[in-house]
Order: C-alpha cells, then sequence, then structure tokens
C-alpha cells in the first residue's frame, strides 16, 4: 500500500515515515500543499496524511481540490488543529478520519487500517481471501489448516497485502513495484520476483499463482489456485 505524507514539520514527517516504512507501507513525503496536488496529479495513492497548517496551500485547500477532481483517495487528517470548526471542516471538506497531534503511532496505524478497511467496503479487520489471512498488526500470515502462523518480512507482508486486497485480480510486476517501493527506494529488476519466489516458499507455492507474461495473482473465494 502507498501513502502519500504531506507534512511541513521534518522530525513528525521522519518519525511518521519510518513508522509506516516499518508497518510494510511505502511512503512518499511531501513538505507543502502545491507539491501534494502535484503528487497527487502524477502517481495513485491508497491513503493520504494530511497535515493543515502547510507553507504554499493550506490542507483544507488540498482536500477541496482533491474532491473536485473527484479523486477519491482515502485523506486521514493530521494535525495540531484541535478546534471543532477545523475538525468540522475536514469531515464535512471530504476527509475520512481526522487525527489530533500529539498522538500515538499505534493509534495512527489503527485509524490507517480502519480508513482502508472502510474504502475497499471490508469490514474484517483482518484481510483474508478464505484460505489465507493476513494480520496487519503483527504482520503475520495464517495459513487455514496450519497451527503456526508465518512471519515475514516487512516487503513480503507489503506484496501478500497487496494481492489479498484484490483476490482473483492479476498484479503485473510494475503494478506491485508501484505499491511497494515508494520514492527514492532502489528497486532491482528482479526485485517483485525475489519477493513472490520468498513468499510462495514460506506460505506453499500453491496460494500465489504465477500467470505467465502477465503477472501473479491470490485466489478469489477461497477457489483452489493451481
Amino acid at each position: 500500500m502507498r501513502i502519500l505524507l504531506v507534512e511541513d514539520d521534518n522530525m513528525i514527517a521522519e518519525a511518521v515515515a519510518g513508522s509506516l516504512r516499518d508497518g510494510s507501507y511505502a511512503v512518499d513525503w511531501v513538505n507543502n500543499g502545491k507539491t501534494a496536488e502535484s503528487a497527487l496529479l502524477g502517481q495513485a495513492y491508497d491513503l493520504v496524511l494530511l497535515d493543515l497548517g502547510l507553507p504554499g496551500q493550506d490542507g483544507l485547500q488540498v482536500l477541496q481540490h482533491l474532491r473536485d477532481k473527484r479523486n477519491e483517495t482515502p485523506v486521514l487528517i493530521v494535525t495540531a488543529r484541535d478546534d471543532l470548526a477545523s475538525r468540522v471542516g475536514g469531515l464535512d471538506g471530504g476527509a475520512d478520519d481526522y487525527l489530533v497531534k500529539p498522538f500515538d503511532m499505534a493509534e495512527l496505524h489503527a485509524r490507517i487500517r480502519a480508513v482502508l478497511r472502510r474504502h475497499s467496503g471490508q469490514s474484517a479487520p483482518k484481510p483474508s481471501n478464505g484460505v489465507i489471512t493476513l494480520d496487519p498488526k503483527t504482520y503475520q500470515v495464517i495459513i487455514r489448516g496450519q497451527q503456526d502462523p508465518v512471519y515475514l518480512s516487512h516487503k513480503e507482508f507489503a506484496v501478500l497485502q497487496v494481492l489479498i486486497a484484490r483476490p482473483g485480480v492479476i498484479h503485473s510486476r510494475s503494478d506491485l513495484e508501484d505499491k511497494v517501493y515508494g520514492w527514492g527506494e532502489e528497486v532491482e529488476s528482479n526485485a517483485i520476483d525475489f519477493l513472490i519466489h520468498a513468499l510462495r516458499k514460506k506460505i506453499g507455492k500453491e496460494h500465489i499463482k504465477n500467470i505467465r507474461g502477465a503477472g501473479w495473482l491470490v485466489s478469489r473465494n477461497d477457489e483452489a489456485v493451481s
């Protein structure tokens, strides 16, 4: 999952970006409203973490312009503004949630998971296709019929999370790179192939199907994968 972090405080941004990367998210960081709008025009994101007090253009303006363009990317406002008018303005302006600074990283992660669930139409806290179940809090994988959970690296979990989010849909190499790697991260030409290979070795190759020349998928609705 790829997140755009819009935050002008370097210390906060570095702490949040580091925590998100540790949580298997790809993160792009910008520090002003104008650059945020440019980023949103050139890249599809799964979520925007939006500060309000930004140089160049206020966060509420960024949100308004985003929604005026019919861009439905979920937005979680993260700001020091704790007055009622700002909260109401942000939520009525199209934000999906509102978190006041200072905050605990655990709460930020929980709110991100909740927003992503609502946006994808899922109610279950643990994404699953009926056979593979992910635990976003522990980054473990539970395979039906196996007693012990499977432990994955952050990037392995990130890849599997993308596949599980849309079971039955083929994801190309470039699709997965786009979701798993943020700006400035060096991507080897065979990085995704290596991660898929590691995943199939850990959870069973039958759970991730290779569609030759197209990409990879996990089964939909508990269908068998050959």
